[in-house]
């Protein structure tokens, strides 16, 4: 698996700040709001049995779906090796690749590829070969959950330049791939009194040619 080309933002994540990410996204206040924000986004979709995350970190998604679809069969790609090892004894060492997503080989599609908080974090140059590994990996759904803003803008994070992006994420993976369409969408507010996310805009995208 080649390494050696990771850009800056692939080492960010690779290395000690996300590490240190891990401790500031595991809790159980984040798991309430987890569970509720995936019933609202997926209350709309077919009965599914697979789901992958891209950039999964430890697991806080996948563990909300795991409690909403108790057989559902969840796999991971996460880029830091401390997150991937927890996730490895959450879901199975066999079901995490320890990578980045471009670097990410696919044997199989998964009725849901499910990327939360990770587009906004990933080199602008690099997105059509984000987009592209999201479209391979689904059979059906796509389930994008990320800052919005209507044109690209650059934010500073936690002090780091060149690590938060904001932009259409859903809009351009639309245009991108024709045979997909928009079937819900929604917006989790950090200000929510009972469960709040970071200001998250969801889309769920559904492709026209599903088997």
């Amino acid at each position: 698996m080649q390494i050696n080309n990771r850009n800056q933002q692939e080492e960010f994540w690779a290395g000690t700040f996300g590490t240190e990410y891990i401790s500031r996204n595991n809790s159980a206040e984040l798991l309430a709001s987890n569970l509720h924000f995936f019933s609202k986004a997926l209350r709309g979709i077919a009965p599914i049995k697979s789901c992958i995350e891209f950039g999964a970190n430890v697991g806080m998604n996948l563990l909300a779906l795991q409690n909403l679809f108790p057989k559902l069969d969840l796999s991971a790609i996460e880029i830091n090796s401390v997150a991937a090892g927890e996730l490895k004894k959450m879901i199975g060492e066999e079901k995490v690749m320890n990578c980045s997503i471009s670097e990410a080989q696919f044997d199989s599609n998964y009725d849901l590829a499910l990327i939360k908080g990770v587009l906004i974090h990933i080199n602008p140059d690099q997105l059509t070969e984000i987009y592209n590994q999201l479209y391979k990996a689904s059979s059906r759904y796509i389930l994008i959950a990320e800052y919005y803003n209507p044109s690209p803008v650059t934010i500073s994070y936690r002090g780091h330049s060149e690590r938060l992006f904001k932009r259409d994420f859903a809009g351009e993976f639309l245009d991108n791939f024709k045979d997909t369409r928009l079937i819900d969408y929604g917006f989790a507010y950090k200000r929510d009194p009972l469960f709040p996310q970071d200001d998250i805009t969801w889309f769920l995208i559904e492709k026209d040619s599903h088997k």
